[in-house]
């Protein structure tokens, strides 16, 4: 168990030139293919002369030119490339000594990566950035309300606006749940959205990760290395923090503790060092203040979840869990799981531990529940969404079985229960054994795909081998909901390294940039 500092409270900070501290970033990896011409594009004479974003909307220049970004686009242009080059090479070492690295197990040879780090932030102006922040509040206010009569009146059901058996027959529903009112009616206290902005530079929403999103470690960590590598690039402007991420979590868990405890003790619940997040567990346990423990270190007496401590055992009141429901209680779900805590999720029922995210979570962010979204934000908010939904067709109903079967080729499949990218087929980049296997799939087990359009995913200029080149980006901004919601300024902006890769995902090649809010 490790404990650790409180972090400093949010504010806006001017970021000023200081002396260049050794710590090194990059964004090596591939790239979008090159456009088959280069047009004079009059964005640079220096660092971004040949850079091109061709068809796509560009974060940093847009269709036209964007005020918001010119003095960044002006400092970068003044840049040395070859020095920019010189930090890519050494990045893999400094980030790898920096512990800054995800796990990979399906890769024999190199289980511990980095996330390899762009140094071109992607800047949001304040006026995108409340679009965001007013758009994944309202959506997070419809899925805690979504969870709550799902697993009690089920009024949503019942009156035809969700399928039934899209909910009730879902991996992710916990009927175990049905009942139980966890406090103050939060079930999503932590949520990861994942938003891309088109080719009309329109922004929309792609998924929900309302289970156990993860990501959040590195939007702080690339402001920090941002600032001290490159502080000339940031120097006089105003630029939102990101350090109050973990003050904001602790107290939001704080919030939601069982009734009558005053000062509840707040522990993060890891699956342990070999976990692919592990490093996030360790930095947001620190960030928190709150001792970071694994499924041995707890025990359960008398339906009260005991933490043990060199002290002895002290209760704790709310676990920010990081273990899929299936693995949290092996009296409750999964008899084999050795990471969980016997008895914790009874403790649970009885109202004497708050769980975050709350159990059976799962079915709110399922791929089909999100083609319902704006649907659900209509029944219980009364209102459009903010934020739009990539057009999507459920394959388990006929006409969207029917319609992605006819336009296999142009659309993309994606399974509707996995993550990081597995299972997507790209059907304008995909081979025909691929669109075959994908047919038989589809017709097999319709109820297992959506299929979207394929967007053209807005692109970032990106420090590659060549130079600076676009690159296709997304963005996952983090809301934590206790008496009410709030967003960090930014996000995590994760970046397609490989030429022609749509797919951001570290796991699949992907690496990430600093995320700019400008107050």
């Amino acid at each position: 168990m490790r404990q650790g500092r409180r972090p400093k409270r949010s504010r806006v900070i001017f970021a000023r030139a200081k002396p260049p501290f050794r710590l090194i970033v990059s964004g090596l990896g591939g790239a979008m293919a090159q456009r088959r011409k280069r047009r004079p594009s009059g964005h640079g004479n220096g660092t971004l002369a040949r850079y091109d974003p061709g068809e796509f909307y560009c974060e940093l220049f847009g269709r036209r030119g964007l005020s918001h970004t010119r003095h960044v686009r002006d400092r970068l242009d003044r840049l040395d490339l070859a020095m920019l080059r010189r930090r890519a090479r050494d990045a893999e070492r400094e980030l790898l000594n920096l512990g800054i690295t995800f796990t990979v197990y399906s890769d024999r040879e190199a289980i511990d990566r980095i996330l390899p780090f762009d140094v071109i932030p992607r800047i949001l102006s304040r006026k995108d950035w409340r679009q965001i922040e007013f758009g994944v509040q309202q959506r997070v206010a419809a899925l805690n309300l979504f969870l709550q009569d799902i697993y009690h009146g089920q009024k949503i059901l019942a009156d035809g606006v969700v399928p039934a058996e899209l909910v009730l027959g879902n991996d992710n529903y916990r009927p175990e749940m049905c009942g139980f009112d966890p406090p103050k009616g939060t079930y999503v206290h932590i949520c990861g959205t994942d938003i891309v902005r088109n080719e009309k530079g329109r922004l929309c929403v792609l998924e929900d990760n309302a289970r156990t999103p993860s990501g959040v470690s590195y939007v702080i960590e690339n402001r920090h290395l941002m600032m001290r590598a490159f502080p000339d690039l940031a120097a006089e402007m105003p630029i939102a923090d990101v350090d109050d991420y973990g003050r904001q979590l602790s107290k939001a868990l704080g919030a939601v503790g069982p009734d009558g405890v005053g000062d509840p003790t707040v522990a993060l619940l890891s699956p342990g060092v070999y976990n692919s997040a592990y490093f996030e567990h360790v930095f947001l346990a620190r960030e928190m203040g709150a001792p970071l423990v694994e499924g041995q270190d707890l025990v359960v007496e008398d339906d009260r979840v005991l933490m043990k401590t060199i002290r002895g055992l002290e209760p704790v009141h709310v676990i920010y869990r990081r273990i899929d429901d299936d693995f949290l209680d092996p009296k409750a779900f999964r008899r084999d799981s050795t990471l969980g805590v016997p008895g914790l999720f009874e403790a649970y029922r009885k109202g004497n531990v708050t769980l975050a995210n709350a159990v059976g979570t799962g079915v709110a962010d399922d791929k089909a529940v999100y083609a319902y979204m704006p649907r659900i934000i209509r029944y219980y908010l009364g209102e459009d969404p903010i934020l739009p939904n990539v057009e999507t067709n459920i394959c388990r109903e006929p006409e969207g079985l029917k319609l992605t079967l006819d336009r296999l080729d142009q659309l993309v499949v994606k399974p509707v229960g996995e993550a990081g990218g597995e299972g997507v087929v790209i059907g304008p980049r995909a081979g025909r054994r691929t669109l075959s296997e994908t047919r038989a799939k589809l017709k097999a087990d319709p109820a297992n795909f959506i299929s979207q359009p394929m967007v053209k995913l807005s692109v970032s200029p990106t420090l590659v081998a060549d130079g600076v080149e676009p690159r296709h980006v997304d963005l996952r901004p983090f809301a934590i909901t206790g008496d009410a919601t709030w967003l960090l300024p930014g996000g995590l902006t994760r970046v397609a390294l490989r030429r022609g890769s749509l797919i951001v995902n570290s796991s699949q090649g992907g690496g990430s940039k600093d995320t700019w809010v400008l107050a």
